[in-house]
Order: C-alpha cells, then structure tokens, then sequence
C-alpha cells in the first residue's frame, strides 16, 4: 500500500489527484471544529464527554461526524444525513415501480436518483438539525447533568439560523464529496467517513490507556486490533466466483461470444450497511424511555429497556443485536441482488452456469449460493460487532471501541477501495506492454 502511495506521488497528473483530496479532506475536519453561530465555544468544550464515553444512537452519529456531533460544530451533522438519504431511495427502488424503472435506465436514471438522493439529504439535514439544536437548548439531554448551559441566547432567531447553518454544513459535505469523487481519488462520501472516524482513534486510544490504566492492557487491545483488522481484510476480499460461459453467436460477417468470465459473490456483500441499521433499531427503546426521565415511577416497559436494551454489556442486549445484524444481513443482500433478474440478463446475451440451464434453474442456483454465502458473512458481521462489546465487560471501553464494529469495517473497506483505485490508475500509466 505506502509502495503505490509512493509511485503515485511520483506521477504528476496522480499527485495532483491526491494533493487535491488531502485538501478537500483537511477542509472537512476544519469545518469539524468550526462552532456554530449561537453557542458558546467555551462551554461546550466543558461539557464534552470522555472520549468512549457516547453511545448509543447519538455515539454512532457522533462517530460519523468524528466528534463533531457533541461540539455542534458547522458540520455536526457529518455524511449522516446522506448515508440514511442513500438508503431510503435504495429501499424505495424495491418499493416504486418510477424508481426502478430509473434504476433500470442507464446513467441518465442513476443521475436523477442522484438528483433525489440530494434533495432528500437536505429535508433530512433540516429534521436532524432542528432535533439537535431543541435538545441542544436543554443541554442535559446531551451531555448529562453535569451540564447547564451552552446556548447564551436561545431565543428563535438564533434557533433559525443554527438550523440553517447545520443544513448548509450538509450541504457543503456533499458537495466536498462530489469534489473529490470527480477530480481526487476514491469515493468522496466513503473518503469523508472514513476521515471522519480515522480523526478520533488517538483519543479513543488513550481513553482505553486511562480508563485499563495498565500498558499491557493497552498493548493486548493493539494486537486484538491487529487480529481484527486482518480478519476483516480476509472476509472483505473473499468471495465466490460462479463460472459464466457465453455461447458463440453469429452476426452479419463477425462471431461474437464465445468468452468465459464469472460473477463475483462477495462473502460479506451488505458491508457496513446491516450493523448500521441494527444500532440504530436497537437505540430507539432508549429514546423512547428518555422521554420519561425524571418522572417519579415511570412505567414497566421503561424499567425494561433501561435494564436490559441500554446497557451493552447484559446478554440480552447483545442477542437482540446479533439477531438484528443477521436479520438485515439477509433483508439487505436480498434487496440489492436479485438472482432472477441477473438470470434473466445472462439468457438475452446468451451466457449460461456450466451445468446449469438459463433462466428459471439459473436463477436458483444463484440464490441457493447466495444464501449459504450469505450466513458466514452475517456471522462474520455480528462476530465484529461484538468487540466493541465484550471490550465494555473487558475493560470498561464503550460502544465505540475503535477496532471493532462499524469503525474497523469502513476503514478497511474505504482504505483497500482507495489502494485498489490507485493501482489501477498507475498501471493504466505505467503499462508496458509485451514489447520493451
């Protein structure tokens, strides 16, 4: 990997590609600690948790926004919004036939959900927005008791224009993307979470050092990093081939086919997108049982969840978990391939599984692959997910255990995205040939 970082320097047109992307991303993690107009800087430096200290919900979204969340900072939203945008009109593809026939398309459909997918960001930037900045005038909800005020005026003008300039942040965070994916290297929006997260491993880190206060402790949680970081390597570049082999076909003067090739089923095909879903599901009973805080008996089922679904470390919080990684595994592998219309494509260009006949029998089998790729990789997922949660029992850490769960997978998965985009780029520049 530093060997291609290294020769792609030394290309001209590739430095500038990445010069440009380190600027884009040194400006995002700027605007990460720029505050936003209304509250105190001072204030809310004093009332920021300990580093591992958020969880839940509101510590995934603050792990997205690289800390920007709890400092309510211009860009306190982070890539959040576009990520559950992206994955509404995903689901809704399956959902409206006007979708899916977009999908179908080409590039012009793609673009227009695209064009969708924005304008979406935006509705949900300014709902995300207006939440935190409500709970932001009663600061307790955010920060704990500890906490009084962050908001010198908290009249609705200075509310209004918080909202609008949260919803703005969004809006340049997209477009930073954008930048990137078309003039740097990579995904910009994959770019930007993965800075995002990248930027709190250090103070993580050392909070694990500080809450253990024993170095071998520490050393041990570098190598079980180590452990995870190659095991999440291996899964992510593991994959199933099927074998495809297109007949011969004669048109005018020219035979065409004849070429064999193979689908690749990835082992682990939802990505990051199951454990995301299944945190936020599991975070929801806790927001509801906030809302009875304070009162003098609240009910049985709030006794409930703050007994069993709040704390990560009782068994049942983590079976719920385990079971709603695996649910979404397969609801979400099951949404975005779809055996019969890949089937359906490989009969009208006259391609065909040896041994297998096209069409119905071809889409069969696909599934039937499909679905026993699909446990190990489930498993897999909920086996990571679990880290960062025996490290609470372990050793006090919380939810947001750097090498574990949603952090480790982005990070592997953006990082060997990005390699993979620079040695292409440099072999297309550096090719020799059969001739010397």
């Amino acid at each position: 990997m530093l060997t291609a970082f290294i020769r792609a320097f030394k290309t001209p047109d590739l430095r500038k590609k990445l010069l440009f992307t380190l600027a884009i991303l040194a400006i995002f993690r700027l605007g990460s600690h720029v505050p936003t107009p209304g509250v105190s800087y001072v204030d809310i430096q004093k009332c920021q948790p300990q580093p591992g200290q958020a969880g839940g919900l509101l510590g995934l979204a603050n792990l997205f926004s690289g800390g920007a969340l709890l400092q309510l900072s211009v860009f306190a939203l982070g890539i959040m919004p576009y990520i559950t945008a992206s994955i509404i009109i995903q689901l809704l593809v399956v959902v409206i036939p006007r979708f899916e026939t977009l999908k179908q398309e080409g590039q012009s459909g793609t673009a227009k959900l695209t064009q969708y997918t924005r304008y979406l960001t935006i509705g949900l930037a300014v709902l995300q927005s207006s939440t935190l900045v409500t709970a932001a005038r009663n600061p307790q909800t955010l920060f704990g008791d500890t906490c009084k005020s962050i908001m010198p005026d908290t009249g609705m003008t200075t509310i209004l224009i918080m909202v609008l300039t949260m919803t703005a942040g969004t809006g340049v965070i997209m477009w930073l993307g954008e930048l990137i994916t078309d003039r740097g290297i990579g995904n910009g929006m994959s770019l930007l979470i993965f800075t995002s997260i990248i930027a709190r491993f250090p103070n993580s880190l050392g909070a694990i050092h500080t809450q253990s206060g024993r170095w071998d402790t520490f050393v041990l949680v570098i190598l079980i990093g180590f452990l995870t970081i190659a095991l999440v390597v291996f899964v992510e570049q593991s994959q199933r081939r099927i074998p495809v082999q297109y007949a011969k076909r004669m048109i005018g003067r020219r035979m065409y086919g004849g070429t064999s090739t193979y689908i690749p089923l990835k082992v682990n095909m939802a990505g990051v997108i199951p454990v995301i879903f299944a945190s936020s599901m599991l975070a929801l009973p806790g927001v509801l049982a906030s809302f009875n805080r304070g009162v003098t008996r609240p009910p049985a089922w709030v006794d409930f969840i703050n007994k069993y679904l709040t704390r990560g470390d009782h068994p049942i919080y983590m079976l719920c978990y385990v079971g709603l990684i695996l649910f979404f595994t397969f609801f979400y592998v099951s949404i975005t391939f779809n055996p019969i219309e890949v089937a359906d494509n490989m009969k009208k260009y006259g391609g065909f599984i040896p041994g297998i006949r096209a069409g119905r029998p071809t889409a069969e089998y696909l599934d039937y692959v499909l679905t026993r790729i699909t446990v190990p990789g489930a498993t897999y997922l909920a086996l990571i997910s679990l880290i960062p949660l025996i490290a609470l029992i372990w050793i006090g850490a919380d939810q947001n255990f750097p090498f574990g769960g949603t952090s480790i997978l982005i990070i592997v998965s953006v990082g060997l995205d990005t390699v993979k985009q620079i040695e292409s780029q440099l072999q297309q520049r550096h090719y020799e040939g059969f001739l010397r």
